[in-house]
């Protein structure tokens, strides 16, 4: 069983990875940032120390969580929820505007913030930390050599015929 010691400690770890990401976020001008990220590691850790404490909370005795531990893996399901209830809220993040799909990065973070939750929640918090800060790099790298300009399209710009197709389509409904 996990002491209160290394619940708040697994805890603050991913509150501190969440907020890592989260300003990524918040420093590209997006709406979901830190707090949102920081709130979703949060949850997601809380919900894995949960999964991870409950055999040993519903054994009546030590000699009986081996037994449990056998033959119930539902325990599990609260650390599988996580990954449920996130895609809830990164699709709300999710909009579409005209035929652009606009916070598609946003609503990853904010599902890859839980993933860290549950790695620290867990007692991976090593990996939880490569894993942020190095994602984190890597999306504010690919920032900053404007991938736009490799593949010939300004962020936001229509190529010509998606405007004739677009203005097509609201034609044919007159």
């Amino acid at each position: 069983m996990l002491t209160l010691e290394q619940m708040v400690l697994r805890l603050a770890i991913a509150v501190v990875l969440g907020a890592i990401i989260g300003l990524e976020r918040e420093l590209a001008g997006k709406e979901a940032g830190i707090r949102t990220d920081i709130m979703v590691a949060a949850g997601a850790a809380i919900f894995a120390i949960v999964g991870v404490t409950l055999p040993y909370l519903i054994a009546l005795s030590p000699a009986n969580l081996e037994e449990i531990l056998a033959r119930n893996s539902g325990f599990l399901g609260a650390v599988a929820n996580v990954v449920v209830g996130v895609g809830f809220l990164g699709a709300g993040i999710i909009v579409k505007q005209g035929i652009h799909v606009r916070g598609l990065t946003t609503a990853a973070t904010v599902w890859f913030a839980a993933a860290i939750g549950v790695l620290c929640g867990i007692g991976l918090w090593e990996f939880a930390a490569v894993s942020s800060v190095g994602l984190t790099l890597l999306l504010v790298g690919l920032r900053k050599i404007n991938l736009y300009k490799y593949v010939g399209k300004a962020p936001g710009h229509r190529h010509p015929e998606e405007e004739a197709d677009e203005e097509d389509r609201s034609h044919s409904h007159d």
